[in-house]
């Protein structure tokens, strides 16, 4: 019944607790409220049982001889203790934080919770943020040990007093290492160093020999292998003294889960990096340099290129080391035997957490693709078998071809050979072999592999690497990027609406990948082609509101300009190898929309963007005194009764060859919603009111811009006296070089007027309020 009640209380939520309970068999424990990092690792889960003489507190499951477990082992006498694990504790916890510190030079955080053992022997854990204390107290006799892997790290004796030791440390090729400390590793040869701020590295009394990068495998100078899964950057090889590094970054190509060597950095403390790109490009602190098959010397590195590949030959301490990169594998050769300490993913490949120099997560981000049904599991096994078969065999006793094949059949399982995938790891076993003064003779040959292989002419874009496409050596698209388009059946971007001009943006890799040449693609009007442009190989098309063979239409409110990107079509072409393509887009400008809002101005006008999509224009609403229109009227203005008002409507990124405004109908209300009562109306169907002898329309529905007046007025037995004014505007679009107008726009209406309102010519001041809202509705309000 323990593990119920522990983990309902796990499923509490509680941040402060305190949990007591025996224990007399093998118990499991969610401890997940005081997580505790136990060399590098954290562990939410401890797992108890008794085995005769002693008792084990492990992390990674119940102990048992061959388990090689994270574990504590104290005595065992009555084959139980009593555990309690408290957050609360606070007093205790400043305590022993004060007590640790102390004690331990290598502990800087403080203590946030604890995991108590008592009788019959007594001792915990005490977490510390990312670090973590045992804490023992029992006679000098009693001994508790510190198992990393089944390896015994520190053996603790008891005192009279509170020992703690510290159980952080590092993790280095799976052995446990105290901070500030040094140990061997089993061959005697390498010291294992973690320093006080556990931080790994590695000395060897004899570093000679290869490191092998290919694919997403790391083969370091132990023959030890390791793989990367994800898209970061990392140290391949350190050498602090010399103020070197070497940095391997890794990317993504055809699926999103399977990451390969993409560059590698020759980083100096002093003088310029050097990056080895693909395609056997380089540059020299930011700037491409051409290479030959003799060295060019660039900061006393030795630079130089043949068909397979460039190679960098620099000096650590007077011990030469050679870096070869052709775009696949990167290889690292140490030809004299040096004693020096070394720390990257080459030392050991195991230290892919401390060699990761990304500082932005996201390349940390997993993937998981389905899986390529492609795949012959067998077909991979003799794939990769090959290297311990003629010509490759000759070679086996001086390289052993186990890590490369194993490597070989991790990627191959999972990623389909294509792109000389499969040949890409014989030809890093060959490398390796040459190296080694084993030469294997035209294994190309027997290996039904190019060579070289074939690399991209151009260059390829970030987002992009360089693969077969349809039998040819081209730039494809890198998965992750690509699946922003592939997974909404899109090519490229959307349409973008800016100025009365649309542009529509096709990724050139995509294009290529589904067999189109972009040199095929126009617009409507064949002489409107894409511009490409040879960095990102994104290809650009243009259009505006009366050009490339735009099409003008009306949907409802809106006025919609459409084009299509179109393969070319010659009746002339006997044959065509081209599939046959058709991409609309459009932009549309909103015609104004009614709402029950008022507009205020500021600043003695008003302007009000209009949005569809991304393509905006812009109206304006001024109010004047003068026929003229040079006396703007604003909020301080004296405005009589049958004084006459000039209204001009303005608007700003219109193609006044293509649309043209219209005041479709102006009227007043006495209440600021244009459906109230009573209603007088000023301008009906574009026309002026032919009873009020004061309205009159100018240039309405002419272009862009348009005008009306009228005599000022109240609403009769209306207290307070307020006149809310609203107008509606539509756009037109023009048809057969004209615009489809009402017939009376341009005609003055009759003099004769039928007095509403305050007829009498006395004097009021009247000030104006605007409110803002929606662009069709524009209400001024008069109040005395």
């Amino acid at each position: 019944m323990l593990l119920p009640l522990l983990f309902l209380f796990a499923a509490a939520g509680l941040t402060d607790a305190s949990i007591q309970f025996p224990i007399t068999e093998n118990t499991q424990v969610d401890t997940s409220l005081c997580p505790i990092t136990y060399f590098g690792q954290e562990y939410t889960t401890i797992y108890i049982n008794f085995t005769g003489e002693h008792m084990f507190v492990c992390f990674n499951g119940y102990y048992h001889p061959e388990s090689n477990g994270d574990c504590i082992k104290a005595p065992n006498t009555e084959s139980k203790t009593y555990f309690e694990l408290n957050t609360e504790d606070y007093s205790f916890l400043n305590s022993v934080t004060f007590d640790v510190k102390d004690s331990i030079n290598t502990i800087t955080n403080d203590a946030t919770c604890y995991l108590r053992f008592d009788h019959p022997t007594t001792f915990g854990l005490i977490a510390m943020g990312s670090q973590s204390v045992l804490w023992w107290y029992n006679p000098p006799q009693i001994i508790a040990s510190v198992l990393v892997n089944g390896d015994v790290v520190e053996n603790v004796p008891g005192s009279e007093n509170w020992v703690y030791s510290d159980t952080s440390g590092c993790r280095i090729s799976g052995f446990g290492v105290k901070p500030g400390t040094t140990r061997q590793s089993l061959d005697n040869c390498t010291s294992l160093i973690c320093s006080n701020t556990r931080v790994s590295s590695t000395k060897s009394c004899l570093v000679k020999g290869l490191c092998t990068v290919t694919g997403p495998t790391v083969i370091d100078f132990r023959g030890q292998m390791n793989s990367v899964s994800d898209r970061c950057e990392y140290t391949l090889l350190q050498d602090q003294s010399a103020g070197f590094s070497l940095k391997a970054n890794f990317l993504e190509r055809r699926r999103r889960d399977v990451s390969f060597v993409d560059s590698v950095t020759l980083d100096f403390s002093q003088g310029a990096d050097i990056q080895l790109l693909q395609g056997h490009r380089v540059l020299v602190g930011g700037s491409p340099v051409t290479l030959s098959g003799s060295v060019q010397t660039f900061n006393g590195v030795g630079l130089s290129k043949d068909q397979t590949g460039v190679t960098a030959n620099i000096s650590l301490n007077g011990s030469p080391v050679s870096v070869f990169f052709d775009g696949t594998t990167a290889q690292t050769y140490i030809d004299v035997p040096v004693s020096h300490t070394f720390t990257g993913l080459c030392a050991d490949s195991s230290s892919s957490s401390s060699s990761r120099l990304s500082s932005d997560s996201s390349c940390q981000e997993q993937y998981k693709d389905p899986a390529d049904d492609t795949i012959n599991p067998t077909t991979v096994i003799e794939q990769c078998n090959i290297l311990k078969s003629a010509p490759f065999s000759s070679c086996n006793a001086v390289v052993d071809p186990e890590s490369y094949i194993i490597a070989c059949r991790n990627t191959l399982n999972k990623y389909p050979a294509v792109d000389g995938l499969r040949c890409q790891f014989l030809k890093a076993y060959a490398k390796a072999c040459q190296k080694s003064q084993s030469t294997v003779q035209n294994w190309w040959t027997a290996a039904k592999c190019h060579h070289p292989e074939p690399i991209c002419q151009d260059k390829c874009s970030d987002h992009e690497f360089c693969g077969d496409i349809h039998g040819n050596t081209d730039c494809r698209c890198r998965a992750i990027y690509a699946s922003e388009y592939t997974e909404q059946n899109r090519l490229g971007g959307p349409t973008v609406c800016k100025d009365n001009t649309a542009s529509l943006t096709l990724v050139g890799c995509l294009l290529k990948e589904n067999g189109i040449d972009y040199n095929h693609l126009h617009l409507n009007d064949k002489t409107c082609t894409g511009v490409m442009d040879p960095e990102s190989h994104m290809l650009k098309f243009n259009f505006s509101s009366d050009s490339c063979g735009t099409e003008v239409t009306t949907n409802n409110s809106q006025v919609i300009f459409t084009n299509a990107v179109v393969t070319r079509n010659s009746s002339s072409d006997l044959i065509t190898r081209q599939d046959k393509v058709f991409i609309e887009f459009s932009c549309s400008h909103p015609a104004p929309e009614l709402q029950n809002v008022a507009f205020k101005i500021i600043d003695n006008s008003v302007e009000v963007v209009l949005q569809s999509g991304e393509w905006h224009y812009s109206l304006t609403m001024k109010a004047y005194s003068d026929a003229a229109q040079t006396q703007l009227l604003g909020p301080n203005s004296d405005v009589r009764l049958n004084q006459k008002i000039w209204i001009v409507l303005e608007t700003n990124g219109l193609d006044e060859e293509v649309v043209s405004v219209v005041t479709d109908s102006c009227w007043a209300t006495s209440g600021n919603s244009p459906s109230s009562s009573p209603r007088y109306d000023l301008i009906t169907d574009g026309c002026a009111n032919a009873e009020d002898g004061t309205v009159q329309v100018m240039g309405n529905g002419q272009g862009t811009s348009n005008s009306f007046s009228f005599n000022m007025f109240e609403f009769s037995g209306k207290e307070p006296s307020e006149v809310y004014l609203h107008c509606q505007l539509q756009l037109v679009v023009k048809k057969n070089n004209s615009f489809p107008l009402p017939g009376c726009l341009g005609v003055s209406p009759p003099l004769s007027w039928s007095g509403w309102g305050s007829s009498g010519p006395a004097r009021r001041r009247r000030s104006l309020r605007y409110r803002r809202g929606a662009p069709a509705l524009i209400s001024m309000v008069w109040t005395p």
